[in-house]
């Protein structure tokens, strides 16, 4: 039997997460009391093959009988269950706009304030970050981009290098991102919007791309973007990060970013890397 263990923080998409396992045909349970997973491993194994993949969902919700978490997966281990921990997390950012838009408490400060619950479970969960199989970062993940990175784990078997590389492109001319980790300006590359019959067209078109990859420049700079970001990231990884925001702006967001930023996409999926992307100005405010 395989067990699942998916925990992290409370907002953190745990419960989204459960949801497609129980899509991939897992056994779900959640806010099941740690103490009592020996007894329900039992209880699956005395199923006779009824029950072989089971995703348990135990978060900070158990109280005290939580405690006893790395106690249970032990137990299974050494009774011979494969068992791997997928660990959920955000930024305190995000958490607190999750929690407001849903007018949720947090779990451990219902009469205080959001941020010193999200702390005070940090420190209280931050043992079993170290000991997770996969990291999983929903800051800037949708839902149905969050079931693709658990699909790609748990059905296609890629290997998880415990970060999410968070792609984004943007326009100066409406503000810079202010979660982004690397920023790269290309307005020095020609822009097609001076170019009447390609204006309105966006980076995801055909021709755009071909108009900004056909000058020498644009070759060079992607070329050197990607030998700069293959260096960083196992260094990024080795620091502990969980998600890198890369930021690709030009003046309007529509053209010369998206097709950069398209382009290190799709090389970083190649690589294996767990990427996303978004196009935040592509539509006109």
């Amino acid at each position: 039997m395989k067990f699942v263990i998916i925990t992290g923080l409370s907002g953190a998409g745990k419960s989204q997460a459960m949801k497609c396992m129980e899509d991939l045909g897992f056994y779900c349970v959640d806010n099941l009391p740690s103490a009592l997973i020996p007894k329900f491993a039992d209880l699956c194994f005395h199923a006779q093959g009824e029950v072989e993949k089971i995703a348990l969902v135990i978060d900070i919700r158990g109280g005290m009988f939580f405690n006893d978490l790395k106690k249970s997966i032990d137990h299974l281990k050494e009774e011979g269950y494969e068992c791997e921990i997928l660990f959920l997390d955000a930024s305190n950012e995000v958490l607190i706009k999750r929690f407001k838009e849903t007018r949720r408490t947090h779990p451990l400060n219902p009469t205080g304030s959001i941020i010193e619950g999200i702390q005070l479970e940090r420190e209280k969960i931050a043992y079993l970050k170290k000991m997770a199989n996969y990291i999983i970062d929903t800051s800037n993940l949708t839902t149905g981009q969050l079931k693709n990175e658990i699909k790609d784990i748990f059905v296609k078997g890629i290997e998880s290098k415990n970060i999410t590389i968070s792609i984004q492109s943007f326009g100066f001319k409406k503000g810079i991102l202010l979660d982004a980790d690397l920023v790269f300006d290309v307005r020095f590359l020609p822009n097609p919007h001076y170019i009447d019959e390609l204006r309105e067209f966006t980076g995801n078109d055909k021709s755009i791309r071909e108009y900004v990859m056909k000058w020498p420049e644009s070759i060079e700079f992607v070329n050197k973007l990607n030998d700069m970001i293959d260096f960083l990231i196992p260094y990024y990884v080795k620091e502990g990060k969980n998600q890198l925001v890369i930021a690709i702006g030009c003046t309007g967001g529509k053209h010369r970013s998206v097709t950069v930023a398209n382009i290190l996409y799709e090389t970083l999926k190649e690589k294996g890397h767990r990427t996303t992307i978004n196009h935040r100005d592509i539509k006109p405010l």
